[in-house]
């Protein structure tokens, strides 16, 4: 499939006009973030990497966003606290309950662990979970389905789109401060924002996301 902002990497913005130190601090400690868990127990951890690598499998050319790890970290920071949907517990604890199931209806289903199920049979069990057809009491006050809804789908999606890779994708500068967006209407953007490829035009595209500071 063809970039649609060619050329464009949102990190060329670092040291320019378009971040202030506050950005660059944020910015810098996402790129930062360990690999490694701290919130998850470690069979908890592989669960959770095969469950990121099939809700939002990722480019093979390129280094994956970390989807894991964001997920740890904002459980790590904020998932004892916070607002809730009842009868679930906290987040954290809600993502706990969770990852335990669905390794325990992975192991009733097909006699393995879910990290070790094939690419079908992970996505089988998930689209279970959507329908709410999962029943092991292991899931106890965390329904399947909204465990799915609210829980995996925005943690996950929320987590690649936190970081600068899914912005260079889309096209989207960061936040815009101290500089600003000016011209706000459909189909006009600011000489610092990146440059959609029209059909044919790619190869102009990549030159001015190139410029693009």
């Amino acid at each position: 499939m063809a970039e649609p902002y060619p050329g464009y990497d949102v990190l060329s913005k670092r040291n320019g006009l378009s971040w202030n130190e506050t950005t660059r601090r944020v910015i810098a400690a996402r790129l930062a973030v360990t690999r490694e868990p701290r919130f998850f127990s470690a069979v908890r951890w592989r669960t959770l990497l095969r469950l990121c690598e099939r809700i939002l499998p990722q480019p093979a050319d390129r280094p994956p966003v970390p989807l894991a790890a964001y997920v740890d970290e904002k459980m790590l920071s904020s998932g004892a606290h916070g607002t809730r949907i009842a009868p679930m517990p906290y987040d954290g604890d809600c993502w706990k309950i969770g990852l335990d199931a669905t390794e325990i209806e992975a192991q009733a289903a097909h006699g393995v662990a879910f990290h070790d199920l094939a690419d079908g049979d992970a996505d089988a069990l998930l689209h279970r979970m959507q329908d709410g057809d999962l029943h092991d009491p292991a899931w106890g006050d965390v329904a399947p389905k909204q465990f799915f809804a609210k829980r995996v789908l925005p943690d996950i999606t929320g987590a690649y789109y936190a970081h600068p890779t899914a912005w260079s994708e889309i096209g989207f500068g960061g936040p815009a401060s101290p500089r600003g967006y000016v011209r706000m209407e459909a189909d006009r953007r600011d000489p610092w924002e990146a440059t959609e490829a029209r059909p044919g035009e790619e190869d102009k595209a990549r030159a001015e996301n190139r410029r693009v500071r």
